[in-house]
């Protein structure tokens, strides 16, 4: 039977090695068995327990939710699957949605001046993601960050606007198009130094504020996702990417 260390299995879940020793210590992943020296070492039954929890993660789910969820005498592994991938259906189908929003808004941005709808812009999220997106971007990175973003960004002209979405669309895809190289290859930086150009379209960053939005594409579980879908690894790549720049760039 295979058997993995924390860093074999924090690299084979793309999580990181913090997360598996909290798993630990608050009960919701023990590993299986500890060697003399003291080293964390899992197997099979605890590879499936964690794509159980971080398939509950993809949904938002508490980790006290999570281990009362797994732990019930009635939970079920299989039926448990058929939740997962019915909720990932839907998320899909919101996905379409917000893409079929993006293209009509790439259209009206021919246009000198902006002439969607509220209700347009915001097609494709829910009433909560509405509301809840600004407000977290409020209480993490406070009032006036968040104010003067939205200050410039009502200020541009659709043609302004275009050109940082697409601005935006090429850093991510050459960082994505790195992923497996060394956080520090050069080439990596370059693509991050492009990433940080294109944040600075919105708000001042940095090093302590960029430290923070790469914590983020790993902390906040649709920011995770959003990358993950892009290239595998790619959120905790990114992370590691911005730390170095802002080591060596920022400071």
């Amino acid at each position: 039977m295979a058997e993995y260390t924390v860093s074999q299995l924090a690299e084979l879940a793309g999580i990181s090695v913090r997360t598996l020793h909290h798993y630990d210590q608050i009960g919701l992943l023990p590993p299986a068995r500890r060697t003399e020296a003291g080293y964390r070492i899992y197997g099979r039954a605890e590879l499936m327990r964690l794509q159980q929890i971080l398939l509950f993660r993809e949904l938002e789910m508490p980790l006290a939710e999570i281990q009362a969820r797994i732990e019930a005498p009635d939970f079920a592994p299989l039926s448990a699957l058929k939740e997962h991938r019915q909720a990932l259906e839907q998320r899909r189908d919101r996905l379409g949605r917000l893409i079929k929003t993006v293209d009509r808004t790439l259209a009206n941005l021919q246009e000198n001046e902006m002439s969607l709808s509220d209700e347009e812009l915001y097609f494709g999220l829910t009433p909560e993601q509405a509301e809840r997106y600004p407000r977290e971007a409020r209480e993490r990175w406070g009032e006036e960050r968040v104010t003067e973003a939205e200050d410039r960004v009502r200020k541009l002209s659709k043609e302004q606007w275009a050109q940082i979405g697409q601005q935006g669309e090429d850093a991510t895809q050459a960082v994505a198009a790195l992923v497996g190289r060394p956080a520090d290859d050069p080439q990596v930086q370059q693509a991050i130094a492009l990433h940080h150009a294109w944040i600075e379209n919105f708000y001042p960053a940095p090093a302590e504020v960029y430290r923070g939005l790469g914590r983020m594409y790993v902390e906040h579980p649709e920011f995770r996702a959003y990358y993950e879908q892009r290239a595998e690894g790619l959120a905790e790549f990114m992370r590691a990417a911005i730390e170095i720049y802002c080591d060596r760039s920022l400071t």
